[in-house]
């Protein structure tokens, strides 16, 4: 009585032998695409903030810009300069639409300069 072995079909492992692993979380995951820049050290709020203007200097300018038309129009409103003060709350919005633009354009161009 000879007895036949059953094929192996390469869905199911032999019996005995371990399952393949799905995930090995001691390793970081492989994407597609993506490869994570080492960084020697951490990065604090002061050395982030000097890199981010550096890339992209046009959003703080819009930001001081912003909040300057909007400190200076609240004084001019509380002085009663009704006129004034509406000419800055138009350059408030002027200057916030920078900054947007700004954010917007820096993203396009951060975009584009990843691809090859």
């Amino acid at each position: 009585m000879a007895t036949a072995a059953a094929p192996v079909s390469p869905e199911q492992p032999a019996k005995g032998a371990s399952p393949p692993v799905l995930l090995d979380l001691s390793q970081p995951p492989v994407i597609e695409g993506f490869s994570p820049t080492s960084r020697t050290r951490d990065e604090g709020f002061k050395d982030k903030f000097i890199r981010k203007t550096k890339e992209n200097p046009f959003v703080p300018i819009g930001c001081l810009g912003t909040a300057g038309a909007l400190i200076y129009g609240l004084g001019a409103f509380k002085q009663g300069k009704t006129r004034q003060s509406q000419l800055l709350m138009r350059t408030r919005i002027f200057a916030q639409g920078f900054t947007v633009v700004a954010i917007i354009v820096g993203v396009a161009a951060t975009a584009l300069k990843a691809k090859p």
